[in-house]
């Protein structure tokens, strides 16, 4: 059995790495997948914290999570989508051109 300070290191590794692509990386969609693994990198230390204490409470609240993360995800693809057709680029620096 692993301790927690193994989930904790693995999370705060994927958390670092999530953070990273999204400050340095300039592909929306890219952007959206760092983002996913910072919100992964947070349901596995819930999901740590409540084997750990022997409480479900962090397990329902990783529950809401990937669901909204889901919701986040359909939208974000939906809004690249439609971007692309627009302009034929997903590049962060041309989305400042949709404003009137």
């Amino acid at each position: 059995m692993l301790a927690l300070e193994n989930y904790l290191v693995l999370s705060a590794i994927l958390f670092s790495i999530g953070t990273i692509g999204v400050l340095t990386r300039r592909n929306a969609i890219v952007i959206f997948m760092c983002v996913e693994m910072m919100l992964n990198a947070v349901n596995l230390t819930l999901v740590a914290f409540s084997r750990y204490l022997g409480n479900i409470d962090g397990q329902v609240f990783v529950f809401f999570i990937m669901t909204v993360a889901a919701a986040e995800a359909a939208v974000g693809l939906a809004l690249m989508i439609a971007f692309y057709k627009n302009r034929e680029s997903i590049d962060v620096e041309d989305i400042n051109m949709m404003k009137l």
